[in-house]
């Protein structure tokens, strides 16, 4: 890998030992845990141990101290495989949490973010509902105070770690239409009245996601996360934290296409040449890389105005689309290289090729994206 500008040796050494973990414990293992829609909890906790999953959050609640491009490094690494679904699964709480740890009190602190970053407890986020998805100022699900304790009712679909999530970051309607009315609350896994349903989806097989219902669910009032009527800015905040990391996981697949895609090409010969010796050939090698360099240059550069304490919604919401983009045609261009080898299960571009239309759709469909980017540029 080139030298790259924000990074330091800390970074480096970083990463190294983030690669041993993840060919210690994620690659020997993959293609079994895709196959079986799983992976074992206690991966969590291996993760746990070692901090990442602790990165960015304060070291009072078990956090690591970290900045942006040491959680770059983790989802490049983590993508080494070939999975989407597993840094979707393991990371959960990356969408989950944030809003605890920016807005909740010290006591829902030191009850749930300790548990969840040691990997002992899973966290979830259940924001997008049966009726909508980008469209959270008119979400659907209530929350009405009696007593000491809120009655929600409602559904939440699309919900990564739905299925076996301990902890979930729930998105509620406790007042009036729109946004003004939104809260957040912290409903805990084996509260009485919530079931879930699993969904099979297209990729990212080894990450459970969940269709959960909510009937007379009784929550604690002192797990309202911040004030009530006020969990909109919550979300919204989160959103422009996911959006940028959905970008880091879209163009960290898009080098492991063009990896695998290099690879082959070198290795594979038609009538006596590599394929790599084929014009039409390296030039698909060649557009796939123009287009991982330019959205990383981008990335590389927002995580760093983000770090100094910017949030430029504008750009993430173009780098998003620009980096699913790219995953894109880098996963289509792979599978065309590789040719019959590329539509053949256990190979890393022919599951990435299924992924991309998540990320794309994930966090913010690409046409929101669009728009929320005018709205910002003045347009």
């Amino acid at each position: 890998m080139a030298a790259r500008l924000f990074y330091t040796d800390e970074h480096n050494a970083f990463r190294t030992e983030v690669r041993k973990f993840v060919q210690r414990e994620i690659s020997p293992n993959i293609e079994a845990w895709e196959e079986a829609a799983e992976f074992p909890r206690s991966l969590y906790r291996a993760a746990g141990e070692l901090g990442l999953l602790g990165l960015g959050f304060p070291e009072e609640h078990g956090g690591t101290e970290a900045d942006g491009f040491h959680k770059l490094i983790l989802t490049e690494e983590l993508s080494r495989p070939g999975s989407g679904g597993i840094i979707a699964g393991l990371m959960s709480h990356g969408i989950g949490l944030p809003p605890i740890a920016n807005m909740g009190s010290d006591a829902l602190k030191q009850r749930f973010m300790p548990s969840i970053l040691s990997g002992e407890k899973i966290s979830a986020l259940a924001v997008t509902e049966p009726s909508g998805g980008s469209d959270v100022a008119n979400l659907q699900t209530t929350a009405r105070l009696e007593g000491d304790h809120y009655i929600v009712d409602g559904s939440k679909t699309f919900i990564t770690s739905g299925m076996r999530a301990d902890v979930i970051t729930t998105a509620v309607r406790t007042g009036e239409p729109g946004m003004g009315g939104v809260s957040m609350l912290v409903i805990e896994g084996d509260t009485p009245g919530l079931t879930r349903t699993p969904l099979k989806k297209m990729g990212w097989w080894c990450s459970d996601t969940a269709t959960l219902y909510f009937d007379a669910c009784r929550v604690p009032a002192e797990n309202l996360i911040g004030q009530e009527n006020e969990g909109f800015r919550g979300i919204m905040q989160n959103f422009n934290n996911e959006r940028l990391m959905i970008a880091g996981m879209a163009i960290a697949a898009a080098q492991v296409c063009w990896d695998e895609a290099v690879a082959y090409a070198r290795e594979r010969e038609t009538f006596g040449r590599p394929l790599s010796k084929r014009q039409v050939i390296r030039h698909k090698l060649v557009d796939m890389a123009q287009r991982i360099g330019s959205a990383r240059a981008a990335l590389e550069l927002l995580t760093w105005r983000v770090d100094q304490g910017q949030w430029p919604v504008a750009e993430v919401c173009m780098l998003k689309n620009t980096a699913t983009q790219c995953m894109e045609f880098c996963a289509k261009e792979a599978v065309q290289i590789l040719g019959g080898a590329g539509y053949i299960r256990g190979v890393k571009v022919e599951r990435i090729y299924r992924e991309t239309k998540v990320l794309s759709i994930g966090g913010g469909a690409e046409e929101i994206m669009k728009e929320l980017a005018a709205r910002q540029l003045g347009l």
